[in-house]
């Protein structure tokens, strides 16, 4: 969305306030700070994490410490003057927020004289909100891609300066996609960044057609039932694949599936939730809505480490046609 003429460099570097917390942040960061003079970074508070529920820093704020910058946690922006002051005392030409999670208020959005862009990992309007991966491959979507636009007070309805898109491949999960995302958001960010140095880069204002709306992922969507076409289910494995993870209790216990393939060829009037045996490939074939067949290939039993399908059902005593959905299971052949 760039001018088809090529920009000129700026006469010095661009000084930035880089915002981020997550992994996905992570390679924008460092590609930022080889190309442009970060001033400070900010991100979210440590949190408790693992067993022992000891705070454990971002990903952002540990690189941040790997690379000798000045990194700041405030709980929130908003109405903090204490944090707007040091904000304003950085004389930064831009903030670039990427996956942060803090809201902007627009006294922060109106410190820095070129404004604030965010990198966004879905082709706005489409997805706009929290969890665009993940839903992008739960609707079936053929692209997703990265927006660059400068921000406004609205949830992601900021004029776009730049995006990309990539395809999402058959069976691509969220993690896999979220890399690819991350690191198209790095290589976009600095022809971004110098154009709006120079000022030869015009936004475009978002179609007002086609906003969808990326919702939180709720604890009780990622409890799978087979009812649902194979391909839907097969869809949401994907999207919560590594993680939240889509899971189903067995009369063996929770699995979480981690891969899966709808079996295109197959067909079946057995109820959904029934176990219909070991696929050619060594998955596990289930029943599902509108008689068609899911081929689980990998999953975590509760407590254990990640397997295929196979050597799961080789500790099993699951029998061909028994429904072995928990509500279901008798344990009879």
């Amino acid at each position: 969305m760039t001018d088809t003429k090529k920009p000129s460099r700026s006469p010095r570097k661009a000084r930035l306030v880089f915002m981020g917390s997550p992994d996905f942040s992570v390679p924008s960061l460092r590609v930022l700070n080889e190309a442009f003079e970060i001033c400070a970074v900010y991100t979210q508070p440590p949190r408790k994490a693992g067993r022992g529920l000891k705070l454990q820093p971002t990903a952002v704020a540990n690189c941040a410490s790997q690379l000798g910058l000045r990194c700041f946690s405030p709980v929130r922006l908003r109405g903090n003057a204490e944090e707007e002051a040091r904000l304003a005392s950085f004389e930064a030409d831009l903030f670039v927020v990427i996956a942060y999670g803090l809201i902007l208020p627009k006294t922060v959005l109106d410190i820095p004289p070129l404004g604030c862009i965010n990198g966004h990992a879905s082709l706005l309007p489409r997805w706009r909100g929290a969890a665009p991966i993940q839903r992008a491959i739960e609707a079936g979507d053929a692209q997703t891609g990265v927006t660059i636009m400068q921000m406004e007070e609205g949830l992601d309805t900021g004029p776009m300066l730049s995006d990309a898109a990539i395809n999402i491949n058959n069976g691509m999960n969220a993690g896999t996609l979220h890399d690819a995302l991350a690191a198209l958001t790095a290589e976009l960010m600095p022809p971004v960044i110098d154009a709006l140095m120079t000022g030869n880069i015009r936004a475009t204002p978002q179609p007002e057609m086609g906003v969808t709306y990326a919702t939180k992922i709720s604890n009780s969507e990622t409890q799978l039932g087979f009812a649902l076409p194979a391909s839907a289910l097969m869809r949401k494995i994907c999207a919560f694949s590594p993680y939240p993870g889509a899971s189903f209790e067995t009369k063996s216990g929770r699995l979480k599936l981690l891969s899966a393939e709808a079996l295109s060829d197959d067909a079946t009037d057995a109820a959904p939730g029934s176990f219909l045996g070991r696929s050619q490939t060594d998955g596990i074939k289930i029943a599902c809505g509108d008689n068609s067949v899911l081929q689980i290939t990998k999953l975590q039993p509760a407590g254990k480490k990640p397997m295929s399908g196979a050597a799961f059902l080789n500790g099993q005593n699951w029998h061909l046609g028994e429904n072995i959905t928990a509500a279901n299971a008798t344990g009879k052949p």
